[in-house]
């Protein structure tokens, strides 16, 4: 799936590959678009390379490895981790900073923190190129996902002989415009699932880690990681045609925006800024709920033969990171996707009195039965979960399916935000993420359920739990 490239065969590959989709997509970069976002885009672009040699004539002599976008005016960069994997046991990659036709310059940039299990990484350039350089610029990134059928736009910088690059050559830039088809997960040999963005464009040897950006907002949607090698049926133009091809595979820039969290790097939000979001958090007294700021939910076990569900309690840290997992119930395979799942998400951590505090949350991951259609309503009933602790969230007692609509073909994850009082009453639900057609059933399944409290310091108080309901179509 990655874009790995040998050098023997990869300037004619892109080639082929360039001209193929400007044939079944002519119009690819439609001027109004490169006028919103082309310029912002190259602004905030670098290459990703290591330094072979230098000559006064040629500059530095390099081996390119890909592309990164910065995310701050600190210089951070976010980029695809498998383009660092020549550094995984030591060395330091370097970026080529400024505008495509020059001056530019070379910057070491430090891996500052991998997720390699989830392909994203983050470098910081050294020493910062914002200092005195008004041509630089940094990219908002969206906690948003694009729907499918909605304009994306990538851009990228690639060196017109990758076989001899030199750091004086002007790069080729690559703008791509193209459709969200759906989202897919997907895992590697020993390492964790990962849910990618598909869109309609095929992408290149060395575009990886450039951003993926929705054309409605600016905003990075996604980090460009290569090619879904499964085949996709795709529109060819405005005749209306269609073709078979092998899309574009983006990671969702929500993994990039854990790194980010995890590091303390402040990031410009696209939608919902943060005092919006906290202002909109439930509250209680002098008590704010933590605020989910990006959450990925998990597929639906294909091994699994029933439904089922995992009852998680975990600490959402000052950080705004979880923290303190406990499993209340659950079992493999549905285990393991869940927590493979939360070791990933963010939150704005709660408040108390306006001071950033620890907070205890609920998570219900549910995954309805599938094989048949729902004919009569299933519930799930629990002894008091964590009933020892004298911490934890609020978490259910008895819980219901909900059933899947007759009408339906969709398939997916809801997720919903449910703050619940000290009687263990839900008193507010919020959608985090929405599938057409299964909101409305699984929000009516939640009214149904029964929850104990919240505990802090062994008394009862309010507190938070997060739903995400995984379905699949049912089979007859």
């Amino acid at each position: 799936m990655r874009a790995k490239f040998n050098e023997k065969w990869a300037t004619a590959m892109w080639l082929a590959i360039i001209l193929a989709v400007c044939l079944l997509v002519p119009d690819a970069a439609p001027a109004k678009h490169r006028a919103a976002a082309g310029v912002s885009l190259s602004a905030a672009l670098c290459q990703v390379v290591y330094p072979l040699d230098e000559s006064p004539q040629e500059g530095y002599r390099y081996m390119f490895l890909g592309n990164g976008f910065f995310v701050d005016d600190q210089g951070y960069v976010v980029t695809a981790a498998h383009l660092l994997s020549y550094f995984r046991q030591g060395g330091e990659p370097y970026i080529l900073v400024g505008p495509p036709e020059g001056p530019r310059r070379m910057l070491e940039a430090p891996i500052m923190a991998a997720d390699w299990d989830h392909d994203v990484a983050v470098l910081r350039a050294t020493p910062n190129p914002f200092q005195g350089d008004k041509k630089i610029t940094y990219l908002p990134l969206s906690t948003e996902p694009p729907a499918p059928g909605d304009d994306v736009l990538a851009d990228s910088l690639i060196p017109p002989d990758e076989k001899n690059a030199h750091s004086s050559a002007a790069p080729l830039e690559d703008f791509l415009q193209g459709e969200v088809i759906n989202y897919q997960f997907y895992r590697e040999r020993g390492e964790a699932e990962r849910q990618l963005l598909l869109f309609d464009q095929e992408v290149v040897p060395g575009q990886s880690g450039a951003p993926l950006v929705s054309a409605g907002t600016h905003a990075v949607v996604g980090v460009v990681v290569g090619r879904w090698l499964h085949p996709a049926v795709a529109p060819s133009g405005p005749e209306g045609g269609h073709v078979t091809l092998s899309p574009g595979a983006a990671l969702r820039i929500h993994y990039a925006i854990g790194l980010l969290e995890q590091l303390h790097v402040p990031w410009d939000m696209a939608s919902h800024p943060s005092g919006e979001m906290a202002a909109t958090s439930e509250q209680t007294g002098g008590f704010t709920a933590a605020v989910p700021l990006s959450l990925v939910a998990t597929p639906y076990p294909p091994q699994a033969l029933f439904g089922g569900e995992v009852l998680l309690d975990a600490l959402v840290g000052t950080d705004g990171k979880l923290s303190d997992v406990r499993v209340a119930s659950g079992s493999s395979p549905f285990l393991d996707v869940a927590l493979g799942a939360v070791r990933t998400w963010s939150f704005l951590p709660a408040r108390m009195d306006g001071r950033v505090v620890e907070s205890r949350i609920g998570i219900v991951f549910q995954f309805p039965q599938s094989f048949l259609p729902q004919m009569v309503q299933k519930d799930h009933k629990y002894e008091e979960p964590l009933a020892g602790a004298v911490d934890r969230g609020a978490l259910p007692v008895l819980t219901v399916e909900p059933g899947y609509p007759p009408a339906s073909i969709a398939e997916g994850s809801i997720i919903l935000d449910g703050f619940v009082d000290g009687q263990g009453r839900i008193t507010s639900v919020s959608v985090i993420h929405d599938v057409a057609s299964l909101a409305a059933p699984t929000k009516a399944a939640l009214q149904q359920w029964q929850l104990v409290p919240g505990l802090r310091a062994g008394a009862k108080t309010p507190s938070q739990v997060i739903v995400v309901t995984t379905f699949r179509r049912p089979t007859e």
